[in-house]
C-alpha cells in the first residue's frame, strides 16, 4: 500500500493578467505562495523549457488540507495548445456561476442534475456543481485515457490508488488516496480515439513518505513504467529543498510524488505572495492582451 495525499494539478498558462483574474476574481481562490524562478526546472516542472519562470499556487484553503491548482508561467511564451488530455476540473460551490455573469464571463449552463462549465482563459475547463461544502471546494480532476482497464492496472493496482464511488459507467473510473475526498477520475476516450497531450499537458502530484518514494521507484521498474525523473531533490530559493520523483501512465499523464517531509515546509503559506504577484502581472509586457 502507498500512503499518499493528492496536492494540486499544474496549468501552464500563456497570460497571468488574465489567468490571474479567472481564478481569483470568478473561481474565489486565494494565492498561497508565489514562486520565481531564473532556469528551468531539473524536472521539468515548467515543461520544456530552459527559461526564467513563475510557480503560482492557487486554492482555497493551505496547501496541507486542501487540493490546489498550481500556475505555471514562462516568460515569453503566449499561449500553448491545448490536447484532449485534461477532462476538467470540479469545484463545489453555489457562488461561481453567480461571481462569472456579474463579471460577464461566460458560462455553459449544464442541464438538469449537470455541473455549469466554464472555461479558463486558455481553455481548461472546470465544471462547477452548486452545492455549498464546509469540506475543499475542489472535489475532483478527471483525465481522459485509451484504454481504462490498462489505466485501472497502473493506478489501481500499481499506485495503490483505491477505487471509490458506486458508478457502475464502463467508461469511466474514479480513484482516490483519501476515501473519496478528493477524486482522480479515468474517463475512456472513444473507441480509435488518440489522446493528445499537445503543448499545454499538465501534471498532477501526490505527497507521500521520504521513505516510501524509493519504493514507488521499484515498483514502477518492477512494472516496466516510464520515469520520467528519477528521484532528484530540487531547491526553491529562500525556501525548502523537496525530493521528487516522476512518472508517466501509460497514456503519458505526468505524475509528480514528492516527499511530504521537504513540501510541508515548502508550501508554508506566504501572505506577501499576492501583492508580490500582481507587481510581477504589472510588468508582464501583453498582460492586457
Amino acid at each position: 500500500m502507498i500512503s499518499a495525499r493528492a496536492l494540486h494539478y499544474v496549468f501552464k498558462i500563456g497570460n497571468r493578467a488574465k489567468n490571474i483574474h479567472f481564478f481569483r476574481e470568478i473561481l474565489g481562490m486565494k494565492v498561497l505562495r508565489h514562486e520565481e524562478f531564473t532556469e528551468g526546472c531539473d524536472a521539468a516542472c515548467n515543461g520544456p523549457y530552459d527559461n526564467r519562470w513563475s510557480k503560482t499556487m492557487i486554492g482555497y484553503g493551505p496547501e496541507a488540507s486542501h487540493f490546489v491548482i498550481e500556475l505555471t508561467y514562462n516568460y515569453g511564451v503566449k499561449e500553448y495548445t491545448l490536447g484532449n488530455d485534461f477532462a476538467g476540473l470540479t469545484i463545489a460551490s453555489p457562488d461561481i456561476v453567480e461571481r462569472a455573469r456579474a463579471h460577464g464571463y461566460p458560462v455553459e449552463q449544464g442541464g438538469a442534475d449537470q455541473p455549469s462549465l466554464l472555461r479558463s482563459p486558455d481553455g481548461y475547463r472546470v465544471f462547477v456543481v452548486p452545492e455549498a461544502t464546509t469540506a475543499d471546494p475542489v472535489k475532483r480532476v478527471a483525465l481522459n485515457v485509451t484504454d481504462l482497464v490498462k489505466s485501472r492496472h497502473y493506478w489501481a493496482d500499481t499506485l495503490a490508488m483505491v477505487p471509490v464511488g458506486t458508478d457502475a459507467s464502463p467508461n469511466r473510473l474514479d480513484l482516490s488516496y483519501d476515501q473519496g475526498k478528493f477524486v482522480l477520475e479515468l474517463r475512456q476516450l472513444n473507441a480509435g480515439q488518440a489522446l493528445d497531450r499537445a503543448k499545454a499537458y499538465g501534471r498532477i502530484a501526490f505527497a507521500v513518505p521520504y521513505d516510501v518514494q524509493p519504493r514507488i521507484d521499484e515498483l514502477i521498474q518492477q512494472a516496466n513504467g516510464t520515469i520520467l525523473t528519477p528521484l532528484i531533490t530540487l531547491d526553491t530559493p529562500g525556501k525548502a529543498t523537496v525530493r521528487v520523483i516522476i512518472l508517466a501512465d501509460p497514456d503519458g499523464h505526468e505524475i509528480c510524488f514528492v516527499d511530504e517531509e521537504g513540501f510541508t515546509a515548502l508550501s508554508a503559506l506566504d501572505p506577501a505572495s499576492n501583492a508580490a504577484l500582481d507587481k510581477y502581472i504589472a510588468k508582464d509586457p501583453f498582460q492586457g492582451q
